[in-house]
């Protein structure tokens, strides 16, 4: 099997529903961010130690996840044999599970008051990386959603993501004893 087709060789995609359209559109640029962040996760699961690789299967799991969202922000929504994968009750199902462990990694991790610099840990750090490109992500999927219509669960999942990512640093943290660096400057902003 051949992994070129050179029908790209131009600038130009196929997209689920439609013909060729350029590989500067918006939609593009979602599902390109998309599995961008899908490889960061891949890369930032290798590097779990033994005190954070708890994290690993839930990690697998996002990555599952992340490619039904790309799959469905690389379907017009006027194509009508293809419907969405990632349906209003597995979103439901989905976002819940991510809050769960939100939740479970804020409780274990000190409270804070104030901004923290990304860092820490090295798995700490690869998981703020994480934060910003799904926050990149989540720019991109609004950009396509102001121009065409799209599965609107990709945006509440994402947007959950990016508070998984946070959460799960300072949790990398807490399991690698490492302190979160404050920002020196910031006042109080958390309640």
């Amino acid at each position: 099997m051949k992994i070129y087709t050179r029908h790209g060789d131009k600038g130009k995609t196929q997209i689920i529903g439609a013909s060729m359209i350029p590989k500067s559109d918006s939609r593009v640029e979602a599902y390109g961010t998309v599995d961008e962040l899908n490889s960061w996760i891949g890369y930032t699961a290798s590097i779990l130690t033994g005190k954070t690789q708890e994290m690993r299967a839930e990690l697998e799991e996002i990555q599952q996840i992340l490619f039904d969202i790309g799959r469905d922000l690389a379907t017009i929504s006027t194509d009508k044999k293809h419907e969405y994968v990632f349906t209003d009750d597995l979103s439901a199902k989905q976002t819940k599970w991510l809050e769960d462990i939100i939740d479970k990694y804020v409780a274990a991790a000190p409270k804070i008051d104030r901004f923290i610099l990304p860092g820490g840990s090295p798995e700490a750090s690869a998981l703020h990386v994480a934060r910003t490109i799904t926050r990149r992500a989540e720019r991109r999927i609004v950009a396509l959603q102001e121009q065409d219509s799209i599965n609107s669960n990709t945006l509440v999942f994402i947007n959950r993501l990016s508070d998984y990512f946070f959460a799960a640093a300072r949790y990398a943290n807490v399991k690698n004893d490492q302190d979160d660096i404050l920002y020196r400057n910031g006042n109080p902003v958390f309640k």
